[in-house]
């Protein structure tokens, strides 16, 4: 069973390389990542089920047992994330090449989309899997790489300047992440997470702080966490619609798996912990402020994805088991729901000609598909009962209440408040977008857009387009997925929960990579 693990990012590595050797064949393109990507959704399935049902697994790459060698871990969490992260880049998939049968290849280029997108989801399955720092830095290096090219596709100037943006940010990111590795190599000698864990109690407190705020420096910036957040709604939205619901649906969600490691396996112990929670409290509480400020919806969505990010760290700095499960539940929600908003939202576009509430109206008679599209993850993402985003958030809510400090009521406070602005933030996009009869669009007054701006740098230009039926039905199918959340919620929550035991302590993951001892040595 261990065989399986490394091909989860060698299949879409080969699928990039031979997608790139068939660029003057766009269906066969499209073909292969397809088949690549569905293989590696059937490879994470089955490293669920073992890793739920016989343990987690461990491969040693070339035959070397750690530390001297490179070591690939799958358990719960990592498996998991797998599984959700091939769901989403296969629905996405679909949806982009709906869009570019109807338009051709001005928004994504065949030839380098799609072994692009194939070497986005390698980065995105090497971070998952990776037993060690490096690999884990190697993985967010073909991250950042890759998204570049996806986020500057079309070659526009808000593109490039965004794309600009975002690799500046990205970067500053990666130095400070390599900076890291490089002194908790000098303090402890390795680099292998699990060797770190255990000789890290020998390195005097002081150093440990400042190595501990570096990693969560580096790792809040790629999770958008508060204030680390500046860069992502002036970047996502510009991005073509699928690439948009990739970037939003995964790539922060990385960041945010990097931070649980951190903070269950190198660094359990519990000094930055109110820390961490008064950055989730600003983090909820920021994003959803620069939510009900948006005019644009892709930009709305961009702060909600924000506002969001909060919820999850809370979760990890409640530093116990029944927490960081809560926080898994959360993350793989969040996942399918915001990925599935930003699918809508692209829709909406096409429909509409633009994302600005204030020049859209009268689509749930031109688009009833659309609109029920868009209102059922909006409901989700509000955390309206019975669905999973009301689920994740009273399991997060309850981990606070087990806490019982004043911190964690607050957080529960702040929560449901921020919960029900996003609600507010959405069920205007209803109103306006869906409810309002397209003939009231000029000159209409409302309260509802008192106080709202525009995306900057941007007019609202209204461009129609047909709408393929395969974006429909991808976006459709991550519905069913959404719905498919609440409907499992009792299953997928008791799988959160048995990962969330996994790492109520670093002694599990130390077992899985050591099982003969000899970390300390």
């Amino acid at each position: 069973m261990t065989a399986l693990v490394p091909l989860v990012v060698l299949i879409p590595l080969l699928g990039a390389a031979t997608a790139l050797t068939l660029g003057r064949r766009p269906r066969a393109q499209r073909i292969v990542t397809v088949l690549a990507l569905t293989a590696v959704l059937a490879i994470g399935a089955v490293l669920l089920w073992a890793v739920d049902s016989q343990g987690a697994l461990v491969m040693e790459v070339g035959g070397w047992a750690a530390p001297f060698g490179i070591v690939l871990v799958v358990d719960r969490l990592s498996a998991l994330m797998i599984v959700v992260s091939a769901l989403v880049l296969l629905a996405v998939l679909v949806f982009s090449i709906g869009q570019g049968l109807a338009d051709g290849d001005d928004e994504t280029p065949v030839s380098i989309y799609f072994p692009t997108y194939q070497i986005l989801a390698a980065g995105v399955f090497t971070a998952f899997i990776a037993g060690d720092l490096f690999n884990l830095y190697v993985g967010f290096e073909i991250l950042l790489v890759s998204s570049y090219v996806l986020i500057t596709l079309g070659g526009t100037e808000p593109r490039i300047r965004a794309g600009v943006t975002y690799i500046v940010v990205s970067l500053v990111s990666s130095m400070i992440f390599l900076a890291s590795i490089a002194m908790i190599y000098g303090a402890v000698g390795t680099i292998n997470i699990a060797q770190i864990s255990v000789r890290m109690a020998d390195i005097p407190v002081d150093v440990q702080i400042i190595l501990h705020i570096m990693l969560l420096v580096a790792f809040g910036i790629k999770a958008a966490v508060f204030p680390l957040s500046f860069w992502l709604p002036d970047s996502y939205p510009t991005a073509p619609a699928p690439v948009t619901a990739v970037f939003a649906g995964l790539l922060t969600k990385v960041g945010v798996y990097a931070i649980i490691r951190t903070e269950t396996v190198i660094f359990p112990g519990t000094e930055l912990n109110p820390v961490l929670m008064v950055v989730a409290l600003l983090t909820m509480v920021v994003g959803v402020l620069g939510a009900v400020s948006q005019a644009d919806i892709k930009r709305m969505l961009s702060f909600t994805l924000v506002s969001h990010i909060g919820y999850m760290i809370l979760g990890v700095a409640l530093g116990s088991a029944i927490g960081t499960a809560a926080a898994i539940y959360y993350i793989v929600h969040h996942i399918i729901v915001q990925t599935t908003l930003f699918l809508a939202a692209g829709l909406i576009e096409r429909q509409g000609g633009t994302t600005s509430i204030t020049k859209l109206g009268g689509l749930l008679k031109a688009a009833p598909v659309i609109a029920v599209l868009f209102f059922i993850p909006a409901l989700n993402l509000g955390g309206i009962p019975p669905f999973s985003g009301f689920i994740g958030k009273v399991a997060l809510f309850q981990a606070s209440a087990e806490q019982g400090t004043a911190l964690a009521f607050v957080l529960i406070g702040a929560g449901a408040l921020v919960s029900l602005l996003t609600l507010y933030a959405l069920i205007r996009v209803w109103n306006m977008a869906f409810w309002r009869p397209a003939e009231d669009v000029e000159g209409y007054e409302s309260t509802l857009l008192d106080n709202v701006s525009e995306a900057p740098g941007r007019t609202a230009v209204k461009e129609t387009r047909t709408i393929p039926r395969l974006m429909i039905a991808a976006t459709a199918g991550m519905v069913v997925a959404s719905l498919a959340l609440t409907v499992f919620a009792g299953p997928l929550y008791d799988i959160s929960a048995r990962a969330g035991e996994n790492l109520e302590g670093p002694g599990q993951y130390v077992q899985l990579v050591f099982p003969q001892g000899g970390a300390d040595d």
